[in-house]
């Protein structure tokens, strides 16, 4: 359990530095303002993995860290204000980047399992993520359109 604990602990640092990069450069926030922030996720996620693994409950470990983030951010919870105002110097595109990219990183070094179910699955998955991309981009082209932003 303490191998897992540490291992998670530096994938959850290692997440916390590059959101905190990106929130900088693309959101202007400053890493003094938001490392507050990130070090109380950080906790979160690391309490929400912890008891995942303690309590005899098998239910997935993103609920219980989702049951966390709810609890502290309650007005009745003290502190509560604190937390969410440090935490809100944190944008969420920040966090999925880094995110995304270990995904990313998690199916390649599977993909020789990949190749093997055959090259009309490649084709497949190619288009899907292609159609899933041009369909995001022409969505958000019209929101933002409509919304006077572009």
């Amino acid at each position: 359990m303490l191998k897992s604990v540490q291992e998670w602990t530096l994938l959850l640092l290692i997440f916390g530095v590059v959101s905190i990069l990106g929130n900088w450069i693309g959101y202007n926030i400053f890493p003094v303002e938001a490392i507050p922030g990130m070090v109380i996720l950080i906790l979160i996620a690391l309490a929400g993995l912890i008891l995942q693994k303690l309590l005899p409950i098998r239910i997935p470990s993103i609920a219980y860290v989702a049951i966390i983030g709810v609890l502290v951010s309650m007005p009745w919870m003290p502190g509560s204000e604190q937390i969410v105002a440090m935490t809100n110097h944190i944008n969420l595109l920040a966090l999925t980047t880094p995110i995304l990219a270990y995904a990313g990183i998690a199916i390649g070094r599977s993909w020789a399992d990949f190749v093997k179910l055959g090259w009309r699955t490649i084709v497949v998955a190619s288009f899907v993520m292609l159609g899933t991309f041009l369909g995001s981009a022409i969505i958000a082209e019209f929101v933002l359109r409509m919304q006077g932003i572009i």
